[in-house]
């Protein structure tokens, strides 16, 4: 049973969730050959605040690119 956790920064569309389960699903059938109906696929929406790299946090780095 194949099992993707998926972590984005929020604000991606309903629609694009829904892509992403979609391909993400698809390739595992084509590259791995597994059943779609054994797929699962968690999609995490998180905070800019709580998202970190290159040494700052998400929304600051964001302001700061403008």
């Amino acid at each position: 049973m194949p099992y993707i956790n998926l972590q984005i920064t929020k604000g991606a569309t309903r629609e694009q969730k829904a892509l992403i389960v979609k391909e993400f699903t698809a390739t595992l059938v084509n590259v791995l050959g597994k059943k779609p109906e054994h797929t699962h696929i968690v999609i995490q929406d998180i905070e800019e605040e709580n998202w970190g790299f290159a040494g700052v946090l998400t929304d600051d780095f964001r302001k700061r690119e403008g």
